[in-house]
């Protein structure tokens, strides 16, 4: 009876050996949650901004050699942008300036687009620096130099970046007003006059 009470107790207790290394082995071996990519609908600081994280059906992006820079275009203007290729997977925002003029001074008699080329680093969370576009015609330029209207509260005119046979294309005074990260990678980018333009025809 002692020799059986024995081997009953031995069997139970690699019973209960065995079950105790089948539980540890499975915690061990529990999957963990690895970083999740996130999409984000984004805005732009400007007015009446409306976002589109995909490159419209006017614009494309190239590249020649990703070690060395990718390409915005925009057919419907006829301008392209050199970016570097730590910009891939930018996005484009588009808003609308506001020309304020008129008797009173404070009408809005002019507006155009603003073409915005998003930083792929930008979150909702962590904004950083866009390059911002003014898109105006010629006659809309030429009302601005001669001061029919001002745009914003700086006494400053946009920065003029290249002109076509349509449009006059122009960086806003004081756009990066509010030193956002990425505002000196931005800076570094414009001095290398990265923007280029296409005659366009059939306008």
């Amino acid at each position: 009876m002692n020799l059986a009470l024995k081997k009953s107790i031995l069997k139970w207790a690699l019973v209960t050996l065995v079950l105790i290394l089948m539980i540890g082995c499975s915690r061990n071996s529990s999957p963990t949650n690895g970083d999740q990519n996130q999409k984000t609908t984004t805005t732009s600081g400007q007015q009446n901004t409306t976002s589109d994280n995909s490159n419209p059906s006017s614009s494309s992006s190239t590249s020649s050699d990703a070690s060395k820079s990718i390409v915005y275009k925009n057919t419907q203007y006829g301008f392209s942008f050199n970016l570097p290729a730590s910009w891939s997977g930018y996005s484009i925002i588009t808003s609308q300036w506001e020309g304020i003029g008129g008797s009173n001074g404070s009408t809005v008699v002019e507006t155009g687009p603003i073409i915005s080329i998003r930083d792929p680093k930008w979150t909702e969370k962590n904004p950083r620096q866009d390059i911002p576009i003014m898109v105006f015609t010629l006659n809309q330029w030429n009302s601005l130099k001669q001061e029919v209207f001002h745009i914003g509260a700086a006494p400053l005119d946009p920065t003029e970046l290249g002109r076509n046979n349509y449009y006059v294309f122009a960086l806003p005074a004081r756009y990066n007003y509010a030193y956002l990260p990425g505002f000196k990678d931005v800076e570094d980018i414009l001095v290398g006059n990265p923007l280029q333009t296409t005659q366009i025809t059939g306008n």
